[in-house]
């Protein structure tokens, strides 16, 4: 994990250098390179296929500033994860990656003002807005040939199970397996990364809430999502059993309740204490975890630096 948390970290410099020219090139009419997209994905892919916590972990911590760029780069990351959850060959995970990276590129043709505006929309600011998807399919299909389920993300990432999403109102298995992936990607990055308007979610809180939007998402897909990225997902913030609060640090493939933790917080000292990682999977280890935490609740701050940085 701590190798591949720095090779991590110099692609999502590189992404996001590369998608903002992309997208800079939707912005001013001229075609995407579709070639540059292409191997980004591919770098994206090798990572995940490498470890996958790491770069899915640090793209999530983007800026409010850097949202519109990384978020693109952080659904593809997730998509990738998903894809390869439910065993999709080699071509349809790049295709997977490839969808997530180019399915917010229809916000290139909405005023920036909207965009970026750091409170609440309007009514009719949000209704400009949702004509992004409409907007993406056509920058998409003026550029080089792309394969139909990309496009088709673009144009239906924000539909719903029970037809209450747009721009379709589509119903259940209407939505294309690849925008039900999608859906999901979508608003779990969203939720968690800090934006002008909304405070981030913890990344186990996210989880906790969406697993009860049953009308929103395909149950199938949003079990596959949940073995991609955990119950307690890296960065999560969580109480063990013995009254240390810790942060999650890394996933055991095995199993989902049992990952590893530094602890940092004494609830029963009301104090910080020296950072040590517990692995919930040892059979020595009498810990669980009995309650996810917001930093909020306890006052915490930085608590990315305790998986973020740990020494390789």
């Amino acid at each position: 994990m701590n190798e591949e948390l720095i090779t991590a970290r110099k692609l999502c410099r590189q992404s996001k250098s590369a998608v903002v020219a992309m997208f800079s090139d939707a912005r001013m009419g001229r075609a995407i390179s579709i070639d540059q997209a292409d191997k980004l994905v591919d770098d994206i892919t090798r990572s995940i296929m490498r470890h996958p916590s790491a770069f899915i972990s640090l793209v999530r911590l983007k800026t409010a500033t850097e949202y519109t760029y990384m978020h693109s780069v952080a659904v593809s990351a997730l998509m990738i994860a998903v894809a390869h959850q439910l065993d999709f060959p080699e071509e349809l995970i790049h295709q997977a990656g490839l969808a997530g990276l180019l399915h917010d590129i229809g916000k290139m043709a909405i005023p920036g003002i909207i965009i970026n505006k750091p409170g609440k929309l309007t009514d009719d600011e949000f209704a400009v807005i949702r004509q992004h998807p409409r907007l993406g399919a056509q920058i998409l299909r003026t550029s080089a040939p792309l394969c139909e389920a990309v496009i088709d993300v673009c144009l239906h990432h924000h539909e719903k199970m029970d037809g209450s999403g747009y721009p379709d109102r589509l119903i259940g298995e209407q939505i294309s397996l690849f925008s039900r992936m999608a859906a999901i990607c979508d608003v779990y990055d969203a939720v968690t990364s800090e934006r002008p308007y909304n405070e981030a979610w913890s990344p186990a809180v996210a989880i906790q809430k969406m697993s009860g939007w049953n009308r929103h998402f395909d149950k199938t897909v949003f079990q596959a999502f949940v073995k991609s990225v955990g119950i307690y997902p890296v960065g999560s913030i969580v109480r063990l059993s013995g009254g240390a609060i810790g942060v999650v640090t890394e996933q055991n493939p095995c199993s989902l309740l049992s990952p590893k933790v530094n602890t940092f917080f004494s609830t029963s000292l009301n104090a910080y204490v020296t950072p040590s990682i517990i692995d919930l999977s040892e059979p020595t280890s009498s810990e669980k975890i009995i309650e996810r935490i917001t930093a909020k609740q306890y006052g915490f701050k930085n608590t990315e630096t305790l998986w973020s940085e740990l020494p390789a």
